[in-house]
């Protein structure tokens, strides 16, 4: 069963100088000093923005991976191919949404591993897509 977590709404601000590092060639510019600010760049609705760890391998041709850290947001309108946090019949999962005219379809996103079969939803279940998938944050 997964925990849903806090919104971050009462956090304003996680404002860290940004350092460089060279693909190529050092720069005479390296002087310059920007400030990266995570939550201005990754949150664009504070009280509606969950982080979760990924738990599992069923998306990892999506790029998630088991470690990775998903950012998602309950206030983007869910959309088709959207990868977003269901709950259905009383488990939450992440995976990609198709909508269609005959309801919704949540696919996992591994090739390789056969056993992760698509979720048809129909009206018997217990569904909603509760937050759509806005970032990952990757493990090292």
């Amino acid at each position: 069963m997964i925990m849903i977590p806090q919104p971050i709404e009462n956090i304003e601000s996680f404002e860290s100088p940004l350092g460089e590092v060279k693909a190529g060639f050092p720069s005479p510019a390296d002087d310059f000093r920007e400030k990266l600010d995570l939550v201005k760049l990754l949150v664009r609705h504070n009280a509606s923005t969950f982080f979760f760890r990924i738990d599992g391998v069923s998306m990892v041709d999506a790029d998630m991976d088991e470690g990775d850290i998903i950012i998602v947001d309950r206030a983007v309108e869910p959309y088709n191919d959207c990868k977003a946090v269901c709950f259905i019949d009383g488990e939450y999962t992440v995976k990609r949404v198709e909508i269609g005219p005959q309801g919704a379809v949540l696919v996992p996103c591994n090739e390789k591993n056969r056993k992760f079969k698509p979720i048809p939803v129909g009206p018997d279940n217990d569904f909603l897509i509760w937050g759509v998938v806005t970032w990952v944050i990757k493990k090292a």
